[in-house]
């Protein structure tokens, strides 16, 4: 794969088409071209389902789609820019003949007046394609700025666009390679102390027995839509007494979810997100904790052993994540439902 980027002070063509823009700031252009090895269709759909994002692009930390019909969705993304967690909703268009998503932040955040893009995919032989990244944008503030976001951008577009020549290159990822699990439980207690139960991570080496360590770093972010964002690095200890290393960042929404990626992944893993979702009931509080993996073929066989099969690799990965899900889950249970923890929970 071969990455060529080019940026221009000018207005491009077609830059406006997914809605108006109402900015003085001069319009900037950036286009991104790499050649894949990969039929054009196969990369396409890598960028079609922004479900599959976050364990595909490193950048990206937690993705939903809030409205869609047949060849349009509006979207939430959260993803780090810079070294800042930011989150905005876009409007896409997908255009599935032409091998084409054009989309348009609906309020970027300050200091980003105007962002709007597309994503174009082309043939150009037997399992050989050009990808086109193309970004339109104005920023209001200092030349500073200007050149952060800039940059950022390019940082950005080059770690989306090497993600996607790597998956598009495998034969069948999403039906060997990236996979889901998730497991619920009731819990008799409020969904205010199993939320803080989640949300105090800090405390889980002296209540959940497989966490050894855990360093914890929490940022109120205005622009990561209403969450906090905190910043993990942990320690876990598997059955035969190793320790294994992660690194994770997690979007905290008070008393509803936690949203987290492992920007440090375990060995066997290329990317793993999840979910703690909470929801009342009428005997407590239902849990669901949801898992988004993909498997690094070329470290199948170190993890699992020998003649490992693909799909045997996600049964084991499977219940690995979730025997630590439920065993976290049921150490909540005995903290609230013990009535050490405090009613209606508090540490925000």
């Amino acid at each position: 794969m071969s990455i060529e980027s080019a940026t221009e002070p000018a207005v491009a063509p077609g830059a406006e088409s997914a809605g108006q823009r109402r900015t003085a700031a001069p319009l900037r252009s950036a286009e991104h071209r790499a050649e894949l090895a990969a039929p054009a269709r196969r990369a396409f759909q890598l960028v079609a389902d922004v479900t599959r994002w976050p364990v595909l692009f490193p950048p990206c930390l937690a993705a939903r789609v809030l409205e869609s019909d047949r060849d349009s969705e509006r979207i939430r993304l959260w993803a780090i820019v810079g070294t800042d967690v930011r989150s905005w909703t876009s409007l896409r268009l997908l255009d599935e003949e032409r091998l084409r998503v054009d989309f348009r932040q609906e309020t970027p955040s300050p200091p980003v007046e105007w962002m709007s893009g597309h994503w174009h995919f082309e043939e150009t032989a037997p399992h050989r394609s050009r990808l086109v990244l193309g970004h339109e944008w104005s920023v209001s503030g200092s030349p500073g700025e200007e050149r952060r976001i800039a940059e950022a951008l390019d940082r950005n577009s080059r770690a989306e666009i090497a993600a996607i020549s790597e998956w598009a290159e495998l034969k069948d990822p999403f039906g060997e390679l990236v996979f889901s699990v998730s497991d619920e439980t009731v819990i008799r207690s409020s969904p205010g102390q199993v939320y803080d139960f989640l949300y105090r991570a800090d405390l889980w080496p002296e209540r959940v027995a497989h966490v050894a360590g855990l360093d914890l770093e929490e940022t109120a972010d205005v622009e990561a839509d209403g969450a906090l964002v905190q910043t993990l690095d942990m320690r876990t200890r598997t059955a035969d007494g190793s320790l294994h290393a992660t690194q994770s960042v997690r979007l905290c929404f008070p008393d509803e979810r936690i949203a987290y990626k492992q920007t440090t992944v375990p060995r066997g893993l290329r990317g793993h997100s999840g979910e703690w979702v909470i929801t009342p009931v009428a005997d407590g509080t239902r849990v669901t904790a949801h898992h988004r993996v993909a498997l690094d073929p070329a470290a199948v066989e170190e993890v699992f052993g020998p003649g490992t099969t693909l799909a045997e690799a996600r049964r084991r990965a499977g219940a690995l994540l979730s025997g630590n899900s439920m065993r976290t889950l049921e150490s909540c249970r005995r903290h609230t439902e013990s009535g050490s923890a405090v009613a209606g929970g508090g540490a925000r």
